[in-house]
């Protein structure tokens, strides 16, 4: 059985990473793919778990051998999706989430059109302006600028198939478990994992 990919964007402070970690401690059979990223470790973080960290030439290279499913380039920073360990994780029939932009979702659905996209949007502006500013690591023009560019990726949100609002942790993450848990009990999906009790039932 082959896995699901999802795709998840939302702007920053919308708690996107939260509610996926959330979300793959919830729901077993969940796994999230692990990027490239030519951007500085930051403390905490550990190569291979967060990101897998490159410097600009090593990312370059595999653009231009065709390693990626997507890559794009945010906060002047490029990520990138490998195809290989994607299509590695899908084939044991893991379902696969990826944390993008819009547009990587974009690039996605060109290669895989049979991917799931959610975009999780914050409440309000006054609220997503306040969760950025909780944060305590941004300058004001940091802020200034991300509220900015929040505006220009929550304007894509038309191209995705599910729309949550992250207005409460608790709800939105119920939100994104049905939305898992749908998926899983579309015809095609139940048909292959209840091969034998099908064939039980109907006597073949």
């Amino acid at each position: 059985m082959i896995g699901t990919l999802y795709i998840i964007s939302a702007p920053s402070g919308a708690g996107k990473t939260s509610l996926v970690k959330a979300l793959v401690d919830t729901m077993p059979g969940l796994a999230i793919s692990v990027s490239h990223t030519t951007r500085p470790r930051r403390d905490g973080e550990t190569d291979g778990v967060d990101y897998h960290f490159v410097d600009a030439d090593a990312f370059r290279a595999m653009v231009d051998a065709g390693d990626f499913l997507e890559h794009a380039r945010v906060f002047g920073n490029a990520y990138g999706t490998a195809l290989s360990s994607v299509q590695e994780q899908l084939e044991t029939g893991t379902d696969v989430i990826l944390e993008i932009d819009w547009q990587g979702a974009r690039q996605v659905r060109e290669t895989l059109p049979g991917a799931v996209s959610v975009f999780i949007l914050p409440p309000s502006r006054d609220e997503l302006e306040r969760r950025l500013r909780a944060r305590g690591k941004d300058s004001e023009e940091v802020i200034a600028r991300r509220l900015q560019e929040a505006q220009g990726e929550m304007s894509h949100y038309g191209e995705y198939d599910y729309l949550v609002v992250n207005d409460a942790f608790g709800h939105a993450l119920e939100e994104l478990v049905a939305v898992v848990r749908a998926r899983r009990l579309r015809m095609t999906a139940q048909r292959d994992r209840l091969g034998a009790t099908l064939r039980d039932l109907l006597g073949d």
